[in-house]
C-alpha cells in the first residue's frame, strides 16, 4: 500500500517515510500544498498524512478538497495542537489528528489502524448492498448507495457522518455513549480522539435539524451520550 505524506519539513517527512517503509508501506512525499493535493486526488494512495502549515494550499483546504472528492483516510500531523485546530481539522473530515512532536512508532500504528478500519468499513458497506431502505418519518436512508433524504431533499453526509447517522437511526431511542459510538464507527483499536464523535454529531445536526441549537432528532442525554428520536 502507498502512503502520501504532505509535509514541507524534510526532516519530519523523512522520519515518517522511514518508519512507514519499515512497516511495509510505499511512500510518496509532497513538499507543498499544491502538489500534495494534486497527488492525493489521483486516488492511488491508501492514506494521506497531512501537515497544516504548508506553502501553497494549506492543510485545511487540502483536507476539505480531498474529502469532497474521494474517500480515503486522512491523518493530520501538525504542530498546531490547540483544541480549536483539532476540532476544525476533524470537522473538515480528517480521521485523526496527531500533534508534533510525535512518536514515530505510534504514527505507524495509527496508520495501520486507520487503514484496517477503512478496509472493514468497505467490507461492511459491501455487506449492506442488498439492505432495504430505512424509512423513519421524513427520513429515508438507502444503504446500497449510502444516500440520505429528508422529505425528498437529499442530505449530503460525509463518510463517517453517514456511518454515525445510519447507526443511530437504525437504533432509535437507544442511548449510546461517546465511547460506544467511537468504538463502533471508528473501531475499538483505532488510535484517535473521542472528541471527533461530538464534532461529527454537530455536523450532522447542521444538515438534518431545523435548528441545530435545539436538535429534535439527534439528542444529547447529558452524562450518558446521544440518541436518535424519530
Amino acid at each position: 500500500m502507498e502512503i502520501l505524506i504532505i509535509e514541507d519539513d524534510p526532516a519530519i517527512a523523512e522520519i515518517e517515510r522511514d518508519f512507514l517503509e519499515m512497516n511495509g508501506f510505499t511512500v510518496t512525499i509532497a513538499a507543498n500544498g499544491n502538489k500534495g493535493m494534486d497527488l492525493a486526488l489521483t486516488g492511488k494512495f491508501a492514506l494521506v498524512l497531512l501537515d497544516l502549515m504548508l506553502p501553497g494550499k494549506d492543510g485545511y483546504e487540502i483536507c476539505r478538497n480531498i474529502r469532497t472528492k474521494i474517500d480515503i483516510p486522512i491523518l493530520i500531523v501538525s504542530a498546531k495542537g490547540e483544541d480549536l485546530d483539532k476540532v476544525r481539522g476533524l470537522g473538515l473530515g480528517a480521521d485523526d489528528y496527531i500533534t508534533k512532536p510525535f512518536s514515530p512508532t505510534e504514527l505507524a500504528a495509527r496508520v495501520k489502524s486507520h487503514i484496517a478500519q477503512y478496509e472493514r468499513l468497505k467490507n461492511r458497506t459491501a455487506d449492506t448492498k442488498n439492505d432495504a431502505d430505512i424509512i423513519i418519518r421524513e427520513f429515508r436512508i438507502i444503504p446500497k448507495t449510502r444516500r440520505v433524504f429528508a422529505a425528498d431533499k437529499e442530505i449530503y453526509l460525509k463518510n463517517k457522518e453517514y456511518e454515525l447517522f445510519y447507526f443511530l437511526a437504525s437504533n432509535p431511542e437507544i442511548i449510546f455513549s461517546k465511547d460506544h459510538l467511537y468504538e463502533t464507527i471508528w473501531g475499538e483499536d483505532t488510535y484517535g480522539d473521542i472528541k471527533t464523535v461530538a464534532v461529527h454529531i454537530n455536523r450532522i445536526r447542521e444538515k438534518i435539524e431545523k435548528d441545530p441549537a435545539i436538535p429534535e432528532h439527534i439528542q444529547t442525554v447529558w452524562g450518558a451520550g446521544y440518541r436518535f428520536v424519530p
